[in-house]
């Protein structure tokens, strides 16, 4: 109890005299010392200087996502600014190069399409349309435990879709606490929500190109490369895997918590009232409408995705659902992360470091698709300790560098399977919304987090074969 105690006031003092910052640039200097020592030995194999430096900052960034000396989005700026630094001058390099590839991912389709998701989710999160949703979910599937489970889990995946996963989980789990509370910590029912719905919104993400980070990494990395995948091609993959994810959990629950015969009281929460005004209801369900029917109509009309994604930012504007200060608040970090990430996987493959690491992989004595499968499970495990925007960065280029039909799928592959790190509070957003309501334990998301790092592979790789075999 004393060293408890110790450990408590050291911890109060170290706060108040805001040394966070020594640890911090401690860690960065650390980080830096290892990235430079791995790239001394790195550079007697004789590449050049320009492979050489690609590889320094990419161990750097890892190091930087996995131990956030600085946040996630910070290691995005920082390396399009050292790309800048290192091929738009001959201070380090002897030639200096056209730098415009790495400061144009602030303007890619991807940073679009996103920006366009974020000004959906806000419009709908102002209009309360994330609340009708909710009531919506409990009038069509009653309160039989499992079913209930089952309608808010796809719910969340769905929703999930459109509006970020983070603010998805936000608005289910605030929705689901007061029956969480009624039930206690310890009904099975209590953890099959708070597991479920975080679980149900980083893989229902998986389903368009907007629900989850990774897709618009593959997307963007693929484009770049002359490859096009529209909104409605990545619906035919991501889709059914997302929503087949979600129902195979949900009977993994059902199964593990046995929670069929728990009875359940819901009139409290189907009878809120909501008193948002109905013109801005209609005004983001029209957006909502136009913006996802031109999405998925892409190959019809040829109006490109990133166009498309101006008719919410315009519209909700307009109709003054989203003001200023709603725009301020967006998670523009987010789009920073992207950027950076991008602005990695084009140094990758642009200096041929990419090339390097693939022929050293295929050199290995296992077939290509044993490649696939291991790009597969090294997204869900790096997901898991750091950022999957981040992992997603560096493993994506390195899946183009495959030989086809795996130069298209691989990238796709790791894009789902990074959605698919469950298992700890702090893999991703979701997880760590549920594990603040402090009403479930870390313990918890450990058989969701073992049971995706098997199944979201697995499913990933079966589907994304399959359609690139039979789709694209």
């Amino acid at each position: 109890m004393i060293i408890n105690d110790s450990r408590k006031a050291a911890t109060k003092v170290f706060r108040k005299l805001k040394l966070n910052w020594i640890f911090n640039t401690s860690t960065f200097l650390g980080n830096a010392a290892i990235a430079a020592l791995i790239t001394y030995f790195f550079r007697q194999l004789g590449y050049g200087d320009a492979v050489d430096y690609v590889f320094f900052l990419g161990i750097l960034a890892i190091g930087l996502w996995i131990t956030e000396a600085i946040p996630p989005f910070a290691v995005g700026i920082f390396l399009i600014a050292m790309f800048l630094f290192g091929f738009g001058t001959d201070f380090l390099i002897d030639e200096s190069a056209p730098v415009e590839i790495y400061v144009d991912t602030w303007t890619s389709n991807v940073i679009w399409l996103l920006l366009g998701g974020f000004f959906l989710a806000e419009g709908m999160r102002e209009a309360k349309l994330d609340r009708s949703l909710f009531r919506f979910t409990i009038r069509r599937f009653g309160e039989q435990p499992e079913k209930l489970l089952l309608g808010l889990m796809l719910t969340t995946a769905l929703g999930s879709m459109i509006m970020s996963n983070t603010a998805t989980t936000a608005m289910m789990i605030s929705s689901v606490l007061p029956l969480v509370r009624l039930l206690g910590q310890s009904s099975p029912f209590s953890k099959a929500l708070l597991t479920g719905i975080p679980a149900a919104a980083s893989v229902g993400g998986i389903g368009t190109i907007i629900g989850s980070t990774p897709n618009a990494i593959a997307v963007g990395a693929l484009q770049e490369k002359g490859i096009q995948i529209t909104f409605i091609d990545w619906m035919v993959v991501g889709f059914p895997t997302g929503i087949l994810l979600v129902y195979l959990f949900w009977r993994f629950l059902i199964y593990r918590l046995k929670i069929k015969n728990i009875s359940l009281d819901l009139s409290e929460i189907s009878n809120t009232k909501d008193y948002t005004p109905k013109a801005k209801k209609r005004a983001v369900i029209f957006t909502l409408i136009v913006t996802v029917a031109l999405w998925l109509t892409e190959p019809l009309h040829g109006v490109p995705v990133a166009a498309t994604s101006a008719v919410p930012i315009v519209l909700l504007t307009l109709t003054q659902v989203i003001a200023a200060e709603q725009v301020r608040a967006l998670p523009w970090e987010t789009l920073m992360l992207v950027a950076g990430g991008l602005a990695l996987g084009i140094a990758l493959v642009d200096v041929g470091l990419a090339d390097i690491i693939m022929k050293q992989i295929n050199a290995l004595p296992i077939a290509v698709v044993g490649v696939a499968i291991v790009f597969s499970l090294i997204g869900v495990l790096l997901s898991n300790v750091m950022s999957n925007t981040a992992a997603s960065s560096i493993l994506v280029p390195l899946g183009l560098s495959l030989s086809a039909p795996f130069g298209v799928a691989v990238p796709v592959i790791v894009a789902i399977s990074c959605s698919c790190a469950l298992l700890l509070p702090v893999s991703t957003p979701s997880n760590a919304i549920a594990y603040a309501t402090g009403m479930v334990s870390q313990r918890e998301f450990r058989r969701g987090g073992v049971f995706f790092i098997v199944a979201g592979p697995v499913a990933a790789f079966i589907s994304v074969m399959l359609w690139v075999w039979l789709y694209v």
